[in-house]
């Protein structure tokens, strides 16, 4: 394609809510930048997280105010109503003065108004699900699809499209070209075993209660490093709760930058089981423990967790089960298993052996060049 033919085509992007919705449209935003195309719009709702991510990244921003559909008759539910309507007003509006030639939808109710946009006038346009269990969004609209990509083969099942794939979500390109050792040099960490532990902006109390416990038990240990990432929700809780002295060598933060960073350097990490962080930790191809949000729309973290450990690339504990007492055992199980760690490390590496963004962008540019 040659450079005055990526000036004419014009991209919308749209997800939002959670990472799982925001990142892959990120990771096609910056494929397509990569690739000198320039007319790209990201479609969101500015009082979520990706507005604040897309302005960083340079993309221009179209407010939709619609949010999360509530499950119970009452004013609120007249009020999303109302929302989605006067965002689908707006996606039409933006589709008159912006003119797509393609639709890349990852997902949440965010997306919706764009998509009823792309069916209605026939504008081309791919699905994106990056969860075991495809959200309301895609099952609705995925039968209309030029193309429909599915993190999970599992999620085939609930889905009627023409064209459907299995690319595996795409993640940053860090995740494939940084190694550990230049992760490691980043952090300052030597030669420790490097536990990640991953809390959450939600419902992670559990996992913060025992990560705590986790960073008392081994702070006197050398040879091993706890890095926590609280969530930046969490991060006053868990400080409240531990001194300089209960911390040891540990690293805790509320939020990394470069999350790819302390990934990459860890030997295994301890997570929710939401669809980006799960893909992030096989790209990385690292050991496991994964422990879901209890309480996640269409219990899909469930689903997601128990899809990855069929594979053998991590273990499953829920919420309920998840102590300090119990995540210690199993740490300590896990080093003094070394043919276990190594396995589970080479089954989370078979999983995602390349960066899926530039197939799923190629379904992008397919769909584009159906008016042509």
């Amino acid at each position: 394609m040659q450079k005055n033919q990526h000036i004419k085509k014009t991209f919308f992007l749209t997800g939002g809510g959670t990472g799982g919705h925001i990142y892959p449209c990120v990771s096609i935003f910056n494929e397509l930048k990569k690739r000198d195309f320039d007319n790209i719009f990201y479609i969101g709702n500015k009082k979520n997280p990706e507005f604040e991510i897309a302005n960083s990244m340079g993309a221009n921003f179209l407010d939709v105010p619609v949010f999360g559909m509530p499950r119970k008759l009452n004013l609120k539910l007249a009020r999303w109503m109302i929302l989605l309507f006067i965002s689908i007003i707006k996606c039409f509006y933006y589709t008159l003065k912006f003119k797509p030639d393609v639709v890349f939808a990852a997902g949440g109710y965010v997306s919706a108004p764009m998509v009823i946009i792309a069916k209605i006038f026939k504008i081309p346009y791919v699905m994106h699900d990056s969860d075991a269990h495809p959200g309301i969004v895609t099952r609705a609209f995925s039968s209309c699809a030029d193309y429909v990509n599915l993190a999970f083969v599992e999620g085939n099942k609930f889905i009627k499209a023409k064209n459907i794939t299995n690319y595996k979500n795409p993640v940053r390109e860090e995740f494939f070209t940084i190694s550990k050792e230049k992760a490691r040099n980043e952090l300052n960490i030597k030669d420790e075993f490097c536990v990640l532990i991953m809390g959450g902006s939600q419902g992670a109390k559990t996992i913060n209660n025992a990560a705590i416990g986790v960073i008392k038990h081994f702070k006197n240990h050398n040879n091993i490093k706890i890095i926590f990432q609280t969530g930046k929700k969490n991060f006053d809780e868990v400080a409240a709760q531990l001194d300089e002295n209960d911390c040891g060598s540990s690293i805790i933060r509320p939020y990394f930058d470069k999350m790819y960073l302390p990934v990459l350097a860890s030997d295994i990490i301890v997570s929710r089981a939401g669809s980006l962080s799960i893909s992030e930790i096989l790209a990385a191809k690292k050991p496991s423990i994964l422990v879901p949000y209890p309480y996640a729309a269409a219990d899909h973290q469930r689903k997601n967790a128990r899809e990855i450990e069929k594979t053998g690339a991590a273990l499953y504990v829920e919420d309920a089960d998840l102590t300090a007492d119990f995540l210690i055992t199993t740490i300590e199980d896990l080093i003094s298993n070394n043919e276990k760690l190594n396995n589970m490390a080479q089954k989370a590496a078979e999983q995602i052996k390349e960066n899926p963004t530039g197939k799923i962008l190629e379904l992008i540019l397919n769909a584009a060049k159906k008016y042509d």
